[in-house]
């Protein structure tokens, strides 16, 4: 009870004209700083950091708010309309997002970013508003054995999802893992693959390597494959309605719950973010139309668009940023890029997140949780009807669309760190990022292990440090067994799925082959 009249007494001070007109702001600067590729919402928080000094807390922490889930929309928008996501949370929604673009159902792709942004972030608040005290014991639970099963499971998940063949998608994963061991090793200091380029030292960034793959690699795919009629439409199909219909409905809602339920717990994981939610989600939707196809349920649209690899993946995304603001909050461990720099605008204004603030600054956290509520309802009412106004820009003609990209891209990568040796190493990832759509090698996988592959090796290292060099210290919980055993179990299942789609395949074949004879 006791929670639910903190709760109201927050409503009723972000429901201020000041706050309301703050939260607006933030959510409108969050979305336009993550729809230009490179950037996010990371960096529209960072970048909007020294506006709120200013400000009073509440007010400064309630914009940031807007920011933070205004920039994650911002990040979908740009994967699916430029296939330029700008948060590696963003890169599952790509996959199937600008797909659906492309078949001229932008519109529906937005709209069921919007609403599974809206659905993930109000689960996930809702959640750290009442049940806080079981995040904390959850994120307390683990160790870096734990971390580690869970990159290890993520790594494997990946590979075997988004591919066909589990070869090119263990190929993909090495190369994303080469990429990772690239710069300064974090804890012996040793110089690795730099070439004795300083400015190497600290490795590739996550947006070189992110806009490289996806959009430049797009770039340069399109140039090489493009013909003079598709110049002047974009090679783009116009067609469609705005809104989602009922059998998108119908296939979008049990993606949008099955997508929060995976991200709810990973906010309070410090593993790397919400990659691993929105590509576990991925790949569970993906799993889940192959056997509906194969049982003649219905369509499997992956691959094509299909509209659950968009849905589940916000979900995931969203719900993992809110349940990172209640490990922040009650615990004071950012577990994201953009909570880490919310940390940082917390102690400049003299607080430190943790079990005490909800007691020291109650009126603060309570009113930043309704402020977290009010921006998600902002964003819906925002962002659904301009879902089609957004889906115009896809109406440009395909020279100046995918010239824009290139442009916008190599600004955004320059930005970040104003190197000109990030811009050379975008082109070169985007040659290779060309080759491997040449061979069909799937990208998410490398760009899962150039996330968590840092992650996994310091992790491993940490376990086995802890263990005195005993690798049963990596198996030797709960949790990280019942991590593997899941994993085994999902190797099995793919397994036995591909051996059973081969030998009908070889049964459909035979019949042709011995009427040739």
């Amino acid at each position: 009870m006791d929670v639910l009249t903190n709760l109201m007494a927050g409503f009723a001070n972000a429901l201020s004209p000041e706050y309301l007109f703050l939260a607006l702001l933030g959510v409108m600067l969050g979305t336009a700083v993550g729809v230009v590729p490179g950037l996010g919402s990371s960096m529209a928080v960072a970048l909007l950091l020294p506006v709120t000094f200013h400000l009073d807390p509440t007010g400064a922490f309630i914009m940031f708010a807007g920011v933070y889930y205004g920039g994650l929309f911002g990040d979908s928008t740009a994967a699916i309309l430029m296939n330029t996501p700008g948060q590696a949370s963003a890169i599952a929604t790509a996959i199937e997002g600008h797909k659906m673009a492309k078949r001229g159902r932008a519109p529906q792709a937005l709209a069921t970013a919007a609403i599974g942004a809206f659905i993930g972030a109000i689960v996930s608040t809702a959640l750290v508003a009442f049940f806080s005290p079981v995040i904390v014991q959850l994120a307390l639970q683990f160790g870096p054995a734990e971390y580690f099963a869970l990159t290890v499971f993520a790594f494997v998940a990946t590979s075997a999802v988004v591919s066909d063949s589990a070869v090119r998608g263990l190929i993909a994963l090495g190369i994303g893992l080469a990429i990772s061991m690239v710069g300064i090793d974090g804890l012996s200091g040793a110089e690795r693959f730099t070439l004795g380029v300083p400015q190497l030292f600290e490795g590739f960034s996550i947006i070189t390597v992110t806009v490289a793959l996806l959009a430049i690699g797009e770039v340069l795919h399109v140039a090489a494959t493009a013909h003079a009629g598709d110049a002047a439409s974009g090679g783009l199909r116009r067609t469609g309605t705005p809104w989602l219909s009922r059998r998108d409905l119908r296939r979008t809602l049990p993606a949008w719950m099955r997508g929060t339920l995976f991200g709810l717990p990973f906010g309070s994981i410090p593993a790397g973010g919400s990659e691993i939610p929105t590509f576990l989600a991925y790949g569970t939707e993906r799993k889940l139309a192959a056997r509906r196809a194969r049982r003649g349920k219905g369509e499997d649209e992956f691959g094509d668009g299909a509209i659950e690899g968009v849905a589940a993946p916000e979900a995931a995304a969203s719900a993992t940023a809110g349940t990172a603001m209640g490990t922040l909050l009650g615990l004071g461990l950012p577990t994201s890029a953009t909570a880490a720099i919310m940390l940082a605008a917390f102690q400049q204004y003299g607080m430190q997140p943790g079990p005490l603030l909800f007691e020291r600054d109650g009126d603060l956290v309570w009113a930043l949780l309704a402020s977290l509520f009010i921006g998600s309802v902002m964003l819906l009412i925002l962002n659904l009807p301009f879902a089609p106004l957004w889906a115009k820009l896809l109406l440009v003609p395909k020279p100046y669309m995918y010239a824009g990209i290139a442009v916008f891209s190599s600004l955004g990568v320059y930005a970040a760190a104003s190197s000109m040796v990030d811009l050379w190493l975008m082109l070169i990832l985007g040659l290779v990022a060309l080759m491997m759509r040449r061979f069909d090698i799937p990208l998410a996988p490398v760009l899962i292990a150039v996330v968590l592959g840092p992650v996994a090796e310091t992790e491993l290292r940490r376990a086995l440090a802890v263990g005195q060099g005993d690798v049963s210290v990596l198996v030797d919980s709960g949790i990280t067994l019942g991590i593997y055993g899941l994993l085994l179990t999902i190797g099995l299942v793919v397994a036995v799925g591909r051996l059973r789609a081969r030998r009908a395949a070889r049964k459909d074949h035979t019949p042709v082959e011995a009427g040739r004879g």
